[in-house]
């Protein structure tokens, strides 16, 4: 709720769109515009293009975030507030801390806050019923575009590990989870929310690639009963 008034309230609402090859609105709506239409009117919400897509170009990403940050600053001095939407949590794999951060340069004096919001392996936590942590468990976080290296490493430790963006690594995922013993209780999941939701067993993995915004939760072996952990 507090997300939904802080929308409401702003001036103007500004939703991030996956740039074109040639740099321009690709014209597909988000998740997050399609999100935000719900609660405020179209008239409020300005498309601002961001290289969402872009992983190997660096100069080219680093041209868009100006060039976004650029156009939300001109937003900031025709308007009182201005709000920035983004799926899941704004401080975790976000495009708005790099947009934050360029405003913050471009606008002296400017304040940024942040509502918080549902992350994925949250939302996929409620939806399979996997637990994230008990007692003193740990939780990892691992985004797969890091190397499916990173992954195993952090499979072979305690605790439950997470893992964002797995989707066109599946395969390597699925064999990370055997080598280590995880496969068992792990679940993942995909477009959470949406019609073409997905939530299965990685136990069905057969290494055919997924969506790129996958989630996967591979819990810990608890054979210490109710509350072993604590």
């Amino acid at each position: 709720m507090k997300g939904v008034n802080a929308l409401r309230a702003a001036d103007v609402v500004v939703v991030p769109v996956m740039a074109a090859p040639d740099g321009t609105d690709g014209g597909e709506p988000g998740r997050a515009e399609a999100t935000v239409s719900h609660y405020v009117p179209a008239e409020k919400v300005v498309r601002v293009v961001f290289a969402l897509n872009e992983r190997s170009d660096r100069a080219r990403r680093e041209a868009a975030w100006d060039a976004a940050g650029q156009r939300v600053a001109e937003l900031l001095q025709a308007h009182g507030s201005v709000a920035f939407a983004t799926i899941g949590d704004p401080n975790v794999y976000s495009t708005f801390t790099y947009l934050a951060q360029t405003i913050a340069e471009l606008v002296p004096g400017v304040t940024v806050e942040t509502v918080p919001g549902i992350t994925a392996m949250q939302d996929l936590a409620a939806r399979s019923g996997a637990v994230l942590t008990e007692g003193t468990e740990p939780l990892t976080l691992v985004p797969v575009t890091a190397g499916s290296a990173v992954l195993k490493e952090a499979l072979a430790g305690p605790g439950t590990v997470v893992a964002y963006k797995f989707g066109r690594q599946a395969a390597e995922v699925a064999q990370a989870l055997r080598e280590t013993g995880r496969l068992g209780g792990a679940v993942w999941g995909s477009a959470l929310g949406l019609p073409e939701e997905s939530v299965r067993p990685a136990a069905e993995l057969d290494g055919t690639p997924l969506p790129y915004l996958s989630t996967l939760i591979a819990p810990p072996r608890r054979d210490d009963g109710r509350g072993g952990k604590l």
